[in-house]
């Protein structure tokens, strides 16, 4: 499973997939961590890919593209998770009781 998809299978699992008995459900400040940590973990890799590019280490262009690619979808994804969250912490805000 690649980065990107175990932070979709994080977000989904955050965002309300449902539950089966005997599943642990991972509060959401763990799960946003989890995501955070896998959009750096993708950064890093695509920081050498292009570094082993530029300096000549065997990295292809495409492996290059694919891992910055992948950093980015990664980093969008979660830039769009925060923005709900801060979306819904306003919404909660904005409640009269």
């Amino acid at each position: 499973m690649t980065g990107i998809e175990q932070i979709g299978k994080s977000a989904q699992m955050a965002l309300g997939s449902t539950k089966s008995p005997g599943q642990l459900i991972t509060p959401f400040g763990g799960v946003l961590k989890t995501i955070v940590e896998q959009t750096g973990e993708l950064d890093q890799r695509a920081k050498q890919a292009v570094t082993g590019m530029l300096n000549g280490q065997g990295v292809e262009v495409h492996e290059a593209m694919i891992a910055t690619q992948k950093a980015d979808m990664a980093f969008e994804l979660t830039l769009q998770i925060r923005n709900k969250a801060v979306g819904a912490y306003q919404q909660m805000l904005a409640m009269q009781f």
